[in-house]
Formats: C-alpha cells, structure tokens, sequence
C-alpha cells in the first residue's frame, strides 16, 4: 500500500473514531436532559407523554394527603391557572409547605397524576425557582385578564439579600 494510501486510510479512520465519540457523549447528554414544565403546560399536553421531566409552581394549600400505606403523599402543584395531581413516595423535604414554591421531578402517568422521583423546595422565603416564578406570573396575567376589571396578577420575583 502506498504512504498516500495509508495517509488516507489513517484519516479516514480517525474522523470515524471523532463521529463515533460525538455520537456517544450527545446521545449520553440527550438522555439526562429533564425538561422544566408549568402546570397550564402539563394540562395543555406541551410536556413529553413519556420520560422524565420537571413540573414546578406553588403547592395548593390543604391539599397535601398521606395515603394510607403511610408512605405516599399525594398534593396538587399550581400555576394558579392550572393544576397537576402530584404523588411521591420518600421524605419531604424540611422546607416543604403548602402555598410555598416547590418544583417536581417525575412521569406523568396515564391516569394523569405526576409520579414524582424527587421533591425539590425554596431554600428560604424570598426564592422560587425562576421557571416557576416566570410560569405563575403568566398564570396570572391569563387569569386577571380573564377576572374583573381591578383584579390583580399574581407578582412573585426572586428578590436579592
């Protein structure tokens, strides 16, 4: 075989060894990507029928519920415009409360209630994760421009120390 030959074959199978190794790390980072989902997006059927994703908002006051196995907890996560059924298995968080700022990860299952892997809460009382401050604030300008003349969204912001 000719060194052009070689030279040739050599590059070839270098940039075969570079698209193979592209292929695995993005295939690898596709998998762990967990998308973020407001409550009106879940209802409105935006969020993935299958995989893991995240849906975040306030938790509805009075409705969190232990099961009766005493191990399951069921509460319903809102935008203030809609709401998605929530059951988790596990501890709660400390900082868990109802009408405070909590943000899920999980699958929706076919029976519409979001099976939730991990409980994420504020970590003090001026801070709700920015996606889901940004989603209730539009939940809010939806509803206020629905409600009556007067009536005022909802305004919640991370505010700085």
């Amino acid at each position: 075989m000719s060194p052009r030959k070689r030279r040739a074959l050599a590059i070839a199978g270098g940039l075969g060894l570079l698209v193979l190794a592209t292929a695995l790390v993005l295939n690898a980072l596709q998998s762990n990507l967990v998308f973020f989902f407001s409550p009106s997006q879940v209802v409105a059927k935006e969020a993935p029928h299958s995989g893991s994703f995240r849906v975040g908002g306030l938790v509805e006051q009075g409705s969190l519920r232990r099961e009766a196995d005493g191990i399951t907890l069921r509460f319903i996560v809102t935008d203030t415009a809609h709401t998605v059924p929530v059951a988790y298995q596990g501890l709660l968080p400390d900082l868990f409360r109802e009408g405070k700022g909590v943000v899920v990860a999980g699958k929706l299952g076919p029976d519409g209630v979001f099976r939730a892997t991990e409980v994420l809460a504020k970590h003090d009382e001026n801070y709700m994760p920015p996606e889901a401050a940004d989603a209730i604030k539009r939940a809010g300008r939806n509803a206020s421009a629905d409600a009556t003349p007067g009536a005022s969204a909802l305004n919640l912001r991370p505010e700085a120390r």
